[in-house]
């Protein structure tokens, strides 16, 4: 367990060994989930392995994602087969092997209404029976991901009560993957790698990479610092070009409302809404366990530079999105309806077209002039495969010997069968967010009734889970807490209302740990 957590104290003593000269085979720059995974599969065939990231786990592009895990649907729509075939394995691996504990199945459904045209019911219909043979052939079971069917107008209505009843003729019912938390998958997959050896250090902004060395400053302390590697991995996505000038990509936007699920009319299914006047284009509302639902998503071209920071999602891209999302529903949306949104800017690789239309698969560039790899594109759902061939690279680069890629079957931190996890002895939200690691969180609480107090009247986060994220997730101020340990930060007035409390808590937990706060 020591070996698997992340601390402050932890962070100082390991940027100490890497300033003192201490090489290691492969570092990587950038704490997204592929940056993440990259550690992960390094670590865990034996190498020596340390990952900078200039702000906090998760901080960019991955845990702005619908937290879906694709079957890879879309991609075989646009004819590729073998992007799709990988997308369904990768789904499996997730929800079957390395975290079952942070996925689960989601019902989709699909509503016909008398003004449904045929050929997108003819298209969808195939679409979703073709992605069933995906499923298949990825072996993952019937069972977890049931196989796509007809429903009539009452079952619809069943699945989802806030549906437009005007015109219901029914719909096709199908089956994906989701996340929990995509933040907490990449805390989860960066904490596993800890626990083979990786250095996980966060607040250590790189500013110029070699292919054996990064200059990076200390945010926390402002000094510059190098680190030494045989190999540098470049995995900062939308800002690899800025560090690889070599790099050309094509970011686009995807923007995403918050709702509260209970006023969309929404139950645990999801809905499929076709965008008018296209035939291969969704608008996703997808309720969360939480009580909230997410709408998403859309898919605009960045024109210029990329943004330094966050993101934020255009009024255009709200209007669309309550447009499309109303288009089905029995209740107009409106901006009233908004609780939060949130956008992200996907890494696609630089051609010509529309950025709807660009590949998502991924590539691993090699620098001809200063020999950095650079691994970019994809999708959430194929980070493992996307981080396996970036430390094939590596090893073929410098003649490293090491162990072949075994993440395909290496659980993750808190993960077990499902069975398994019906019966860990602690509440389900926990073990949704923690796995079988939940009763040691909820055992805080237990020990100390005030670590078990929630974080603000009808909030379900307790004290207990913001300490646990400072001694063991790496999080380091109150903004780590609300924003990729617990996801507060996605609805505004919950991050404010829980704020000075979570800064209290993240501060009297440092300095109980020997640091200031």
């Amino acid at each position: 367990m020591i070996r698997a957590s992340l601390s402050a104290r932890r962070r100082t003593a390991e940027l100490s060994a890497l300033v003192s000269g201490e090489q290691v085979d492969v570092l990587v720059v950038g704490g997204g989930v592929t940056g993440a995974g990259i550690a992960l599969d390094a670590a865990s065939r034996g190498l020596s392995v340390a990952l900078v990231e200039a702000k906090d786990l998760a901080f960019g592009t991955s845990r702005w994602s619908s937290k879906l895990v694709h079957g890879g649907l879309r991609y075989l729509a646009n004819g590729e087969v073998g992007l799709a075939m990988e997308s369904a394995r990768e789904r499996g691996i997730l929800l079957t092997t390395t975290a079952p504990h942070l996925t689960r199945p989601l019902p989709q459904l699909f509503p016909l209404y008398d003004d449904t045209a045929l050929a997108s019911r003819l298209l969808t219909d195939a679409g979703l029976h073709a992605g069933n043979l995906l499923r298949t052939a990825a072996r993952t079971p019937g069972k977890l991901l049931p196989r796509p069917r007809s429903v009539p107008s009452a079952e619809a209505l069943a699945l989802v009560p806030g549906l437009r009843r005007t015109g219901l003729r029914g719909g096709l019912l199908s089956f994906d993957g989701a996340l929990t938390d995509d933040a907490r998958l990449v805390v989860t997959l960066a904490r596993t790698a800890a626990s083979f050896g990786a250095k996980v250090l966060t607040r250590l902004a790189a500013t110029e990479l070699r292919g054996d060395r990064v200059l990076a400053q200390d945010t926390i302390s402002g000094d510059t610092v190098e680190i030494r590697a045989r190999q540098v991995v470049n995995a900062t996505g939308v800002w690899a070009g800025q560090l690889v000038p070599s790099v050309k990509l094509r970011p686009s936007r995807g923007s995403h409302l918050i709702l509260d699920t209970a006023r969309t009319g929404l139950a645990e299914s999801s809905l499929l809404v076709g965008v008018a006047g296209e035939t291969n284009r969704f608008v996703f509302l997808l309720p969360q366990p939480h009580g909230v639902t997410y709408v998403g998503l859309t898919d605009e071209p960045i024109e210029g530079d990329t943004p330094p920071g966050v993101v934020t999602a255009p009024q255009s891209d709200v209007d669309f999105l309550l447009r499309t999302a109303s288009s089905v529903l029995d209740r107009r949306l409106g901006a009233d309806d908004v609780i939060g949104t949130f956008a992200g800017l996907r890494p696609l690789i630089e051609s010509e077209g529309r950025s709807a239309d660009l590949s998502r698969k991924h590539a691993v560039l090699t620098d001809p002039d200063n020999g950095v790899i650079t691994v970019v594109g994809g999708k959430l759902t194929t980070y493992r495969k996307m981080a396996a061939d970036a430390v094939d690279a590596a090893l073929a680069s410098t003649g490293l010997a090491a162990d072949q890629c075994r993440t395909a079957n290496l659980p993750l931190l808190g993960a077990a069968t499902r069975p398994q996890l019906s019966m860990v002895d602690a509440p389900a939200r926990l073990v949704a967010k923690y796995g079988t690691e939940a009763p040691r969180v909820a055992a805080l609480g237990e020990v100390d009734p005030e670590l078990g107090k929630p974080l603000f009247p009808h909030c379900d986060i307790t004290a207990a889970e913001v300490v646990w994220a400072v001694r063991h997730e790496g999080a380091l101020d109150a903004e780590d807490v609300l924003h990729r340990r617990t996801r507060l930060g996605l609805v505004p007035s919950q991050a404010e209302a829980a704020r000075e409390t979570v800064a209290d808590l993240v501060g009297r937990t440092l300095r109980g740990m020997g640091e200031s706060g």
